[in-house]
């Protein structure tokens, strides 16, 4: 079994897009976890009424606001499936995302799994841009740049369980990534499709380039590199995220939506 951890806070505005997406996986055998990190607006209400409609998805509310991080590491604890996939609340994904992995998870006897990415703006609309994914990603080529996307990553609860996420001011997501890899001296798997539809928001971490840049050099210290070596992968972030936040630039151009 698969279970979905999807943190929510705040979330009315988008919630309902991204549990329908979970619905209508063509996998039937998954629980989803909506974790509500002390929402103060709607997400209750509808979290409630899915619970009511489909008997595989389950409810949680924090009593305080713990944030994205612990409350991720709080559906993993709960979760009963020996898979683990995360789904941010304003994200979705296409039907096939956790047939297409499970099947790759099969053939390529992996434990630690990713995909491709289509874009959305705020309101919904898809993008023309797509994020593309090597079949196959060791420590060194994720360092120079994160397209492991949380929203998209399939992986072993016994995995996932030993490297929890820490709530900084920090990439916690890629901080585990790359930590795995490393120590584990293992290689994650891409399927190449787009099979995540990656909600851009001005708000989010993504949003703030400068801010992200900031978080990103604080992942390689976090994670005890050289210094030297810091500033080499900083630099490939920096050149690869230029290349592809001008395709989206111009995607978004293009659809009448300019600000990304």
């Amino acid at each position: 079994m698969v279970s979905i951890v999807m943190p929510a806070y705040n979330a009315a505005g988008y919630l309902n897009e991204s549990v329908e997406s979970v619905v209508h996986q063509t996998y039937g055998d998954w629980e989803l976890l909506i974790l509500d990190d002390a929402s103060e607006d709607g997400t209750a209400q509808m979290a409630t009424e899915w619970i009511h409609r489909d008997a595989r998805i389950r409810y949680v509310k924090n009593e305080e606001n713990l944030g994205v991080a612990a409350t991720r590491n709080r559906g993993v604890a709960l979760a009963k499936g020996e898979w683990i996939a995360f789904l941010d609340s304003d994200d979705a994904w296409e039907p096939e995302k956790l047939n297409r992995q499970l099947e790759t998870a099969k053939q390529q006897q992996s434990s630690f799994l990713f995909t491709g990415s289509a874009f959305m703006d705020e309101m919904g609309k898809r993008l023309d841009y797509i994020l593309t994914v090597p079949e196959r990603i060791g420590f060194g080529e994720l360092a120079k740049q994160n397209v492991v996307s949380c929203s998209s990553v399939l992986i072993r609860k016994e995995l996932i369980a030993v490297y929890p996420m820490q709530g900084r001011r920090i990439h916690e997501d890629f901080v585990v990534w790359l930590r795995i890899l490393k120590e584990r001296k293992m290689e994650a798997v891409g399927v190449n499709e787009p099979l995540l539809i990656y909600r851009l928001s001005a708000a989010s971490k993504s949003g703030n380039k400068w801010k992200a840049a900031g978080m990103n050099w604080r992942v390689y210290r976090e994670i005890q590199l050289p210094f030297l070596l810091c500033c080499y992968y900083q630099w490939c972030y920096a050149v690869r995220g230029l290349k592809k936040y001008a395709g989206i630039r111009k995607s978004r151009r293009i659809s009448g939506h300019e600000q990304v």
